[in-house]
């Protein structure tokens, strides 16, 4: 009996214990993994998960295009001022890699772009003005003597052309579809460091900075600004989109130093596009002009005009029998919109009119008293009239010589009635003729030249061959031929 109380009394304490653990687990351990569970923080694995239509990376790009990026060498015969021939003159902005000025011949170096597989590239003008040589270095180290086809300082571009087929180029990309925030890649050769990419995305559009200077027409300044590092030897080099699509070609940068601290700056592929056409078609940039003087609209301008809206550029005024005076334009009207595409800045307006020529009829949409008003407006040229020409100023440039009319001391030394001497060559097409320094034209195509004018004016309209003759210091009569 004492047997069976005994068993009786452990069993129940055996009970009483079970009972009792299973209270004790399911209000401190079972409710305490519950809090646990609901309090859990939100962390995920490290792995990356691209955006809707943004690429993990930007390999793809980046083979589309380092072998149509050309490194650019040029060189300069020594100049009397020994200066910085990119530096100096631009604010140390442009990116141009010139060698110490003491040297006999300056050297400096850019980047270029095959746009085409027969050999042209563009590139800066900056990069190859004034230069006496230039060649290009593809990037699987083949390199080439490379001929200026034109220039155009007023949008800091320039073509040359290289003798080879089967080449890789670039394709063009529609700058006007590039937006705030989007990737790109810059590809050049920054410090002589060949095939370099970064990347960035583009901050701004049409930025003007004031860094061109052309005296002779207008520049346009509608930059893509971007964050993607570019350095000296940058210039001329490509601004790509992540489908590996040319959008720009790379031109200055916004520094103190002369070394990227920030921002980048890229002619839009649009203008380049236009300009590289207009070199191949007519050896000219032909620019069509609207005939208005502009200015933005701020708040303090708009308060002032009693203007509702700021967007769209404020017509100042305009050119007596201009384009834009012939087709209806007014003082004080709203320029908004050019063949249908928004215009808030000047920057953006001279972009549009630029893609343009003489005789091209554009829409412009203005806003006059309240009023939205269409209006189409045929360009013209500078000197007021539509006709295609080649400008003074650029067919000399096309010829790459300094010209100057010979003195009466000379007439009378090598026994000649007059002539244009050849005071300073650079590239051009008397260089690649053959034709030295100081030589003396007497004529072209038969006819004799007597002043700079005469030589402008038989070579101003010309197509085909030019048959140059002429004399040198030291008596020396020769015939030079090439093509217009």
């Amino acid at each position: 009996m004492k047997t069976l109380k005994r068993n009786l009394g452990v069993l129940l304490i055996a009970l009483t214990a079970s009972v009792t653990g299973a209270a004790i687990y399911a209000n401190f351990f079972a409710k305490s993994q519950t809090i646990s569970i609901s309090a859990r923080q939100p962390v995920r694995l490290a792995s990356y998960t691209a955006s809707p239509g943004m690429p993990l990376d930007f390999t793809d790009a980046a083979e589309k295009t380092v072998n149509s990026v050309v490194h650019v060498k040029t060189t300069y015969e020594s100049r009397s001022n020994g200066g910085n021939l990119y530096m100096d003159p631009f604010g140390g902005l442009f990116f141009g890699q010139p060698s110490p000025s003491q040297m006999p011949k300056q050297q400096a170096s850019g980047s270029g772009v095959i746009i085409s597989d027969d050999g042209y590239i563009v590139t800066n003008n900056h990069v190859v003005d004034q230069a006496s040589e230039v060649s290009v270095t593809m990037d699987d180290k083949r390199t080439y003597n490379a001929k200026v086809i034109g220039t155009d300082p007023s949008t800091d571009l320039a073509l040359l052309k290289i003798d080879e087929k089967g080449l890789p180029f670039a394709v063009y990309g529609n700058s006007d579809n590039v937006k705030v925030g989007e990737w790109v890649l810059a590809v050049g050769n920054p410090f002589n460091l060949t095939s370099t990419v970064t990347a960035g995305i583009v901050s701004a559009k049409a930025r003007n900075i004031h860094i061109l200077d052309d005296q002779n027409l207008p520049p346009i300044e509608s930059f893509i600004q971007t964050d993607a590092a570019v350095n000296p030897g940058n210039s001329g080099g490509a601004l790509v989109n992540t489908n590996g699509e040319l959008v720009g070609i790379n031109a200055a940068i916004a520094s103190s130093t002369g070394s990227y601290t920030g921002y980048s700056f890229a002619i839009p592929v649009n203008i380049v596009k236009k300009v590289v056409d207009d070199l191949l078609e007519y050896g000219a940039v032909q620019r069509g002009f609207i005939g208005v003087s502009i200015r933005d609209i701020d708040s303090d301008f708009a308060k002032e005009k009693s203007i509702k809206k700021l967007n769209g550029v404020y017509v100042n005024g305009l050119t007596d029998g201009g384009a834009a005076s012939s087709a209806g334009l007014k003082q004080g009207d709203i320029i908004t919109k050019i063949n249908g595409v928004s215009v808030k800045s000047s920057p953006e307006l001279q972009e549009q009119v630029g893609r343009h020529r003489p005789g091209d009829q554009i829409a412009v949409t203005v806003i006059r008293d309240n009023d939205e008003k269409n209006f189409t407006v045929t360009l013209r040229n500078k000197e007021g009239n539509t006709n295609v020409t080649k400008n003074e100023t650029e067919l000399v440039n096309a010829l790459g010589a300094e010209l100057s009319t010979v003195t009466s001391q000379e007439q009378v030394k090598l026994g000649i009635e007059s002539g244009v001497k050849i005071k300073d060559l650079n590239s051009g097409k008397l260089r690649s003729a053959g034709i030295k320094e100081g030589f003396i034209i007497t004529s072209i195509d038969n006819k004799k030249v007597k002043s700079v004018e005469d030589v402008t004016s038989y070579l101003q309209n010309k197509k085909g061959g030019v048959l140059i003759e002429g004399i040198y210091p030291n008596g020396m009569r020769a015939y030079y031929g090439f093509g217009m």
